[in-house]
Order: C-alpha cells, then sequence, then structure tokens
C-alpha cells in the first residue's frame, strides 16, 4: 500500500470517474485503475462498484477511503513541517468564498496578501455555502470563507469578523425619511432577495421571519447584489446589504442607505477548515490580512448576537 494509491483511490471517490481522476492526478486511466486494482488485491477487497456510473464506492470502501483522507492529511503535514522549519510560506491555498462576501473582501485582502507571501498561489472560487462545504469535505478546497455557524461536525469554525445588514430604499418608500429603522418597518412585499441556495437569502428571511406577507405582483429572485440595488434603483422597493458592499457607494447611493437600529443584524464571518485541515501558518496569514481590510468595528472579539442561518 502506498500513498500514490491512496491519493488515486480518493481521486476516484472526489469525481466519481476514473478519467477525470486520473486527468486530475495527470497520469493516464490505464495508470491510476492498474494502481488502484493493485491496492484492492493488496487489502483484499474492492473500492469501487465499476458496474455504477458514475463510479460508487462499496460499503467497506467508504470506511477505507475515508480513512485514506486522514492518512493523506496526515502525510501532508510533513511537507509543512519543513516548510515551517525553513520559515516560509509556499505551495497553493485553495479557497472558497460565498458571492455575498467574495468581490467586496477579496479585492481588499488578495493584493497584499499575494506582496506578502510571493511563494503562496491563491486559487479562490465563488462557490454557494452548500458546494463550500462539501468540497472542504473531500479535499477539493483548502478553507472557505462564509456565514456560520454551520453545525457541521467535519467542519472547524474560526470567527473572524462580524458585519452587519442596513437597508437600501427607493426614495418613493414610505420609510424613506427615517433617520434609522427597526425590522417592524420592512414591508415584505417590497423585498428583493437573492436566489434560494445563497446563506445571505435565509439571513433575511430571518430578519423579517414576523412579518406577513400580503402576496407581491412580482417575485423577482437574483444571484446577485449588484442586482439587488439596481430594482430599488429602477422599479422602487427595498432590500438588506451586507456593510461590506456599500463601502465604495456613491454619495447619491449612501443617501439611500438606512442603519437598523440596536441591536443591529448582523453575520458571523469566518474562516472554515475541515476538522483535520493542514496548511495552518498560511490560513492563520489569511486571517490576519482579512483583519487588516475591514473597519475596525467589524474585529469585535466579543461575539454577537446574529442572524441564524
Amino acid at each position: 500500500m502506498t500513498i500514490v494509491q491512496l491519493e488515486y483511490a480518493v481521486a476516484v471517490d472526489t469525481y466519481r470517474s476514473f478519467v477525470l481522476a486520473a486527468e486530475k492526478c495527470f497520469v493516464t486511466q490505464p495508470t491510476l485503475s492498474m494502481q488502484i486494482q493493485k491496492l484492492e488485491e493488496h487489502i483484499g477487497v474492492k473500492l469501487f462498484d465499476r458496474s455504477r456510473q458514475p463510479v460508487i464506492p462499496t460499503e467497506i470502501g467508504v470506511e477505507i477511503i475515508e480513512q485514506a483522507r486522514k492518512i493523506l492529511q496526515e502525510s501532508y503535514k510533513i511537507k509543512e513541517i519543513i516548510e515551517e522549519r525553513k520559515g516560509e510560506l509556499a505551495g497553493e491555498l485553495k479557497i472558497g468564498v460565498i458571492p455575498t462576501i467574495a468581490p467586496y473582501l477579496l479585492p481588499r485582502v488578495i493584493g497584499g496578501f499575494i506582496e506578502k507571501y510571493p511563494k503562496v498561489k491563491l486559487t479562490i472560487s465563488e462557490l454557494t455555502t452548500e458546494s463550500i462545504i462539501h468540497q472542504i469535505k473531500v479535499g477539493l478546497l483548502d478553507c472557505g470563507i462564509l456565514a456560520t455557524p454551520l453545525d457541521e461536525t467535519l467542519i472547524i469554525e474560526r470567527p473572524v469578523f462580524y458585519e452587519n445588514f442596513v437597508s437600501y430604499l427607493s426614495k418613493s418608500s414610505p420609510i424613506f425619511k427615517k433617520k434609522a429603522i427597526t425590522t417592524d418597518d420592512l414591508d415584505v412585499d417590497n423585498l428583493w432577495l437573492l436566489n434560494d441556495g445563497h446563506c445571505m437569502r435565509n439571513q433575511v428571511l430571518n430578519i423579517c421571519q414576523h412579518k406577513k406577507s400580503n402576496h407581491a405582483q412580482l417575485d423577482y429572485n437574483t444571484g446577485s447584489i449588484e442586482t439587488l440595488i439596481k430594482m430599488v434603483d429602477l422599479n422602487n422597493g427595498i432590500t438588506i446589504l451586507p456593510e461590506l458592499s456599500i463601502q465604495d457607494f456613491s454619495i447619491k447611493q449612501m443617501d439611500k442607505i438606512r442603519y437598523f437600529k440596536s441591536p443591529e443584524p448582523s453575520r458571523e464571518v469566518s474562516i472554515v477548515t475541515h476538522k483535520n485541515f493542514i496548511k495552518k501558518r498560511v490560513i492563520d496569514a489569511l486571517e490576519i490580512e482579512i483583519l487588516n481590510s475591514v473597519p475596525k468595528r467589524m474585529k469585535s472579539k466579543k461575539k454577537k448576537e446574529i442572524i441564524a442561518i
């Protein structure tokens, strides 16, 4: 049994395809298949049901592959120890970020991080929370930046900052003249929302959970915060935005922002990893760079009362 054989088995489980697994491992499919067959002969059990498409692990294969992932994680730590002794950060960090955070946080983080750590390659993907969690569990991502808590047993959450929600409303709104609002002021029938699958949609609905709908004439959902802003600008109504998204607003746009009265609805933003994660030092460096890029008021060490996801 070799580390390479375990890597190939884990790759097949991850991609559910011998062809795609071979491509991702930069070997030919016959080579990968032969090594997995040797592994199966060595341990005396079949790891995969090859009659199924996509390929799936056998019942005992699920348990063995889960253990293989743990063994690989431990083996990768050897390289991390060597790099730490050399006093340098190097390698690749694969990060998943939810779309309601990525465009407003990452441009402030990436430049400084790359300048400080030129030997680290950042691979960043904008994904939903569900996809990030899945890819962390199967090893496709090293970490994620998203809203927590998640209540996932295999995931470690590292809260980094707390971001308030604000309202963005049209000048025709009956609450436009108010300097600050409460959740009781929100009209759910004139509220523009993100699509299902975006955790911020659930957070906004939780803000309005006690409000009843009278069934609006138009139900328009989008995956873009920028679209929500445009819909308010051109079609009236109101939307709820994360505070980082308004950092570059014009004076005209800020005139449409209304903050909530205390206690302000907010979300906890965390770096999340697998419980057996590696690359601790580079993830620590990422956290520091994030903290350097967000406003001081968001860096509260005291856990806030947050909107449940």
